[in-house]
């Protein structure tokens, strides 16, 4: 498997993300194939549809105030994280642990980097269907078959750093079903599922990078997928109920976590 950073000029609002690619992708003299990934910063992507927010034209609730004051965030921020995220945990200094589209995540994927002094970047509006879009038109255009992930960072509980997250797919199945399979003792699988999206995004994210680089893009090469013509953001989920990190955080706090958004 090969992947190749995708350099380009500073994303704009507006720009055609698919044009921008192509000419990229000619200049290194690479042509697409059937199979290819395209991997693309979800910041690239809220930058084009205009979700950067100035925190200047935000207006602090009360509530917002008193998390903002216990974890250490500004009273603005805290409030989009409020009205961003379906779930608020708790968090640490600096930090909220949320619930946002079915993902856990930071401060529902709100981020500084790489936004104006003063300004955050929200999650793209329907990564899903942008990733479906930008699967056709590169079709359209080329006439090949290529994935498109939407890549953001993401943390693993006790694991310092951040890797890759899939946060929209077209075009391959990001999930592998392993259940039933031999292992190497002939034993059979009973719960593995191969996240190759996920594993495929944090590639992506380690030659993108995370501040200066200008890399919104990375292509991705004979990567071990299956192309598909139809998937879902329900291929990539699971229930809370069925999830071991919040069924032990809820089994520990006698059934309920801390939900700060809730009245």
């Amino acid at each position: 498997m090969h992947v190749y950073p995708i350099k380009t000029r500073r994303i704009r609002r507006g720009d055609d993300l698919v044009s921008i690619a192509l000419k990229a992708l000619q200049s290194m003299d690479i042509k697409l194939i059937d199979g290819d990934v395209l991997a693309i910063s979800s910041k690239a992507l809220s930058i084009i549809q205009g979700r950067i927010v100035a925190l200047s034209t935000i207006r602090a609730s009360q509530n917002a105030e008193k998390i903002a004051e216990k974890y250490g965030l500004e009273p603005e921020f805290a409030e989009l994280v409020l009205r961003e995220a379906d779930m608020v945990y708790g968090g640490v200094s600096g930090a909220l642990l949320t619930l946002k589209d079915g993902i856990l995540t930071v401060n529902a994927g709100i981020d500084r980097k790489n936004a104006p002094m003063g300004y955050v970047a929200l999650w793209p509006e329907r990564p899903w269907s942008e990733a479906w879009r930008i699967h056709e038109e590169l079709k359209r255009r080329t006439g090949r078959h290529v994935g498109v992930i939407i890549v953001d960072s993401h943390l693993a509980p006790l694991r310092l750093g951040t890797r890759g997250l899939a946060l929209a797919v077209a075009g391959f199945t990001p999930v592998e079903d392993l259940r039933g399979r031999p292992d190497i003792y002939g034993k059979s699988l009973r719960i593995t599922r191969l996240s190759v999206a996920d594993d495929l995004a944090s590639a992506a994210h380690l030659v993108m990078g995370e501040t200066d680089e200008l890399t919104p893009m990375a292509l991705i090469r004979d990567a071990p997928i299956r192309l598909t013509s139809k998937n879902t953001p329900d291929e990539t989920l699971i229930a809370p109920s069925q999830c071991l990190y919040l069924g032990v955080l809820k089994a520990s706090q006698g059934g309920s976590l801390y939900e700060e958004n809730q009245p």
